[in-house]
């Protein structure tokens, strides 16, 4: 955090009554908190001031979104929450790979962003040594998954879901992101199908660990990957 006692949040957004309402949650949240309205001014600040995170909406005037994020992380590994009033952006977005760590979709509950907030900075600060590694081992090999006290045996596809979820903690995963990922041969697949993998996976997933929900469903999105304490789904 650079020295400063409390984490700093750059809020761009050029809706000012919404960008007022998140700054006063995160503030008693306890952040530090810098707004900018022009898209085209913010690259240079983050990269003067090194923010903690970035909440940045997706249409802004001056620089859209999609390049701000493009240069942030061309630069830094600065975490970066996207903001967009579409869910069916949240889908196109993901398909670029632009590298934020989260996205939400507006209008959404201040008290959720906040949480996302905290998500995501306890996931890009926490020490390489990770919960994760201490919760799940992926035996590939013969397909089942371990916990210190129990083992299961998943199917083929159960596990590449698994798998490919697993391997990248916070992101999130798109169904037809997933069915590419799952399905080599490029079959045509349902967005049902996916979900109802998902929901057998995780009906497997109670028996290793029945205190704790590690795969969240992204509403309109599709789901992503966290076990670490505290979080919830969405």
């Amino acid at each position: 955090m650079s020295g400063r006692t409390q984490p700093l949040i750059l809020i761009v957004e050029d809706e000012e009554r919404l960008a007022e309402l998140v700054a006063d949650y995160l503030r008693t949240g306890g952040y530090q908190i810098h707004h900018l309205s022009d898209g085209a001014t913010v690259t240079d600040w983050v990269k003067e001031n090194k923010p903690d995170l970035v909440l940045l909406d997706l249409m802004l005037p001056g620089k859209d979104g999609l390049t701000i994020c493009r240069d942030v992380r061309e630069r830094s590994e600065t975490p970066i929450i996207m903001t967009t009033a579409r869910v069916e952006e949240i889908d196109r977005l993901l398909g670029l790979e632009l590298g934020a760590d989260d996205y939400v979709c507006k209008p959404y509950s201040p008290r959720e962003l906040v949480a996302r907030v905290k998500a995501v900075l306890r996931r890009t600060q926490a020490p390489e040594r990770t919960p994760r590694n201490e919760i799940l081992s992926l035996l590939p090999e013969s397909l089942r998954v371990r916990t210190p006290h129990r083992e299961i045996e998943l199917t083929a596809v159960e596990f590449a879901l698994l798998e490919t979820l697993y391997r990248a903690p916070g992101r999130i995963f798109s169904r037809n992101s997933l069915m590419d990922h799952i399905y080599r041969d490029h079959r045509v697949v349902s967005d049902r199908t996916i979900d109802s993998h998902v929901k057998k996976l995780r009906r497997k997933l109670a028996e290793l660990l029945p205190d704790r929900e590690i795969i969240h469903s992204v509403y309109g999105v599709g789901y992503r990957y966290e076990d670490l304490e505290g979080d919830h789904g969405v």
